[in-house]
């Protein structure tokens, strides 16, 4: 059977394997986690209870963006969203996906975390400065890299740049910067993957509007109807 995607929300890092599926035009399937609800059962079937995470064809759970993606771009190597290990190609890519996620992602955690720990107001005040330093140094590092490139990892759109899209996005919905102001270069990539299809749909199924699919998304299922795939 066809994969499916574990994926949260609001604003979940899990994002970037949405449009990575899209862009794989592999056949799958969604699963809707609210984050902030904590569904039943969820944690059931992934310990962790954390987003992204994949039920694989063969009825295993893989979880962690990193993982995911690699995954993905490895069951769809002809529409180079990756490459085969070993090569310098494939090390390129994944770099910047550890990138991504041990700097950039990890950046915003104190910011977000302000909306999860009940912390008095000078403490959040503290959390979101400290966060906002953080933010700032890595993307600062992240424009740069991309001064002069089009893509985030070679010469054309990768995995990378699914990822990418998913978390850069929090520096304005945050309130932190605004890309096209503070980080040119960022700004002209993000606005290229924001007109990309794959993006827009999926844009749209995390605010659960109707979406518009490549063709390869075939619906969503319930937390059960998954638990019921693992146990056969």
């Amino acid at each position: 059977m066809e994969p499916v995607l574990f994926y949260g929300i609001p604003h979940g890092c899990s994002f970037g394997s949405i449009v990575a599926l899209e862009w794989s035009n592999l056949p799958y399937r969604l699963a809707r986690i609210d984050m902030l609800a904590k569904p039943a059962g969820y944690d059931r079937l992934y310990p962790t209870a954390q987003t992204p995470a994949l039920l694989t064809e063969d009825g295993e759970m893989l979880g962690e963006s990193l993982a995911i993606l690699n995954h993905i771009a490895a069951r769809a190597l002809g529409k180079k969203l990756g490459f085969a290990q070993g090569t310098r190609s494939f090390d390129r890519v994944n770099e910047a996906l550890a990138f991504l996620h041990t700097e950039v992602h990890g950046a915003f955690g104190p910011v977000w975390s302000t909306f999860k720990l009940a912390v008095d107001a000078p403490t959040k005040d503290m959390l979101r400065a400290y966060g906002r330093d953080n933010v700032a140094h890595v993307l600062g590092k992240l424009d740069g890299r991309l001064a002069g490139r089009d893509w985030m990892a070679g010469e054309h759109r990768t995995v990378a740049d699914a990822y990418l899209v998913g978390i850069v996005r929090w520096a304005e919905y945050l309130e932190l910067f605004r890309l096209e102001h503070d980080y040119p270069n960022l700004h002209r990539l993000v606005a290229r993957l924001e007109r990309d299809p794959a993006v827009v749909f999926a844009h749209a199924i995390e605010e659960g509007e109707p979406a518009v699919t490549s063709g390869s998304f075939l619906g969503h299922v319930a937390i059960d109807e998954a638990a019921a795939r693992i146990a056969a």
